[in-house]
Order: C-alpha cells, then structure tokens, then sequence
C-alpha cells in the first residue's frame, strides 16, 4: 500500500493511487530478463499493479520502466530494503509505501 508523499507534494497528487488493486503476488527477487540475458542490474522495481518485477533506471536493461511503457502500469514500489519509496511514472511522483495491518 502507498500513500502521497507529504514532504515533496508540492501541489501535486497521483491520480492512481485509488486505482491500484490490492497487494501482487509475493515477488521474485531478480529482473528475470536481464538474468536471461546474463546482465546484473543495480535495483529491483515492483509494480503495484501486476507484481512484475525490474530493474531500476540506473540499471542497463531499464526493464521496470519497459514494463511500463508497454503496459501502461503506473507504478512501482522499490524492493530494495533500505528504500520505502514508489513512484507514479505518469505523473512523475514519489510515494511513501505504508505498512501493511
């Protein structure tokens, strides 16, 4: 679950977060496409919508960012455990993930 991000709205909302479906499936913990192809990746990006699992912007396949330019799916949580972020590719936006209970 995510919520807006208090310390940077600046005005701004996502417009997707009462749309998003309850939790994904439980994720993998590999971009599995760069793994077919035998690349590493820097950090695993979650969608909220599919559980689809990918790597980060900085990482040389950019497959979370693909997954949603090909789907649509707006957006993604960080697995990374040092970082309780997601983001809203569509409206460019940082969201805090809330815990769940």
């Amino acid at each position: 679950m995510v919520s807006p991000d208090g310390g940077r709205l600046e005005g701004r909302t996502c417009s997707h977060l009462t749309a998003l479906p309850g939790q994904p499936a439980a994720p993998v913990g590999v971009c599995t496409k760069c793994r077919d192809r035998g690349w590493t990746w820097a950090r695993l990006r979650w969608c909220a919508t599919c559980g689809h699992v990918g790597c980060c912007d900085s990482s040389r396949g950019r497959h979370a960012y693909a997954h949603h330019a090909q789907t649509g799916h707006p957006v993604v949580l960080s697995m990374d455990p040092d970082e309780a972020w997601a983001w809203c590719f569509v409206d460019e936006f940082f969201l805090v993930r809330v815990p769940e209970g």
